[in-house]
């Protein structure tokens, strides 16, 4: 490898939203995590909603085109008359 070039390689203490705290090494000494695998979903099998923000509120609230099923309160469309087929004779 040529030299001066390559950033340095050191042991780093990676910190959790958590809490959970472990090293690694990394060319950072300290790195800040949201989620780690002491608390993720597919390792714990428990389900954790991640809520950056209230964006999971604010969608519930129908801020951002959610909030409910219109979809199923206004009706059907009605369907459009198709002509009865002549009958030969």
């Amino acid at each position: 490898m040529r030299k001066g070039i390559h950033p340095q390689y050191v042991e780093t203490q990676v910190k959790c939203g958590c809490g959970n705290t472990f090293k690694t090494r990394s060319t950072q000494k300290e790195l800040k995590v949201d989620i780690c695998s002491a608390c993720h979903p597919f390792y714990t099998g428990k389900l954790k909603y991640v809520d950056a923000a209230g964006r999971i509120e604010s969608f519930g609230r129908g801020d951002r085109g959610g909030g409910g099923y219109a979809s199923l309160t206004r009706g059907k469309k009605a369907a459009p008359a198709v002509a009865a087929p002549e009958a030969e004779s």
